[in-house]
């Protein structure tokens, strides 16, 4: 093979991998969300702040890439892209039922 055959062939097995594990489906209105935010705060360690916040719910799809969201009635809405968002899963502690463990 030369090198441009094999250049070619490493780009599409990459793209293939990225393309399975993207989310296609995207979201649709009434979803909850995570949100991506990793802001600093100064004077702590970033390793300790939390990058994700949520729950948010989607508002309205843009278009397949750009979503309205709210963290809640009263706050305000914002517009991001589909990499910076993810499914909301609750933590934990609410996972656990509480009269099953002591």
């Amino acid at each position: 093979m030369k090198l441009e055959q094999k250049l070619q062939f490493e780009s599409d097995r990459l793209k293939t991998r990225y393309d399975a594990i993207t989310n296609n489906s995207g979201y649709q209105a009434g979803d909850k969300v995570g949100l991506y935010n990793p802001a600093r705060k100064k004077g702590r360690s970033p390793k300790l702040q939390k990058t994700w916040e949520g729950p948010n719910t989607v508002i309205k799809r843009i278009n397949d890439l750009v979503y309205r969201i709210q963290q809640g009635p009263r706050t305000k809405m914002k517009v991001v892209h589909l990499d910076r968002l993810a499914p909301y899963r609750r933590p934990h502690e609410e996972l656990v039922d509480r009269d099953d463990h002591p």
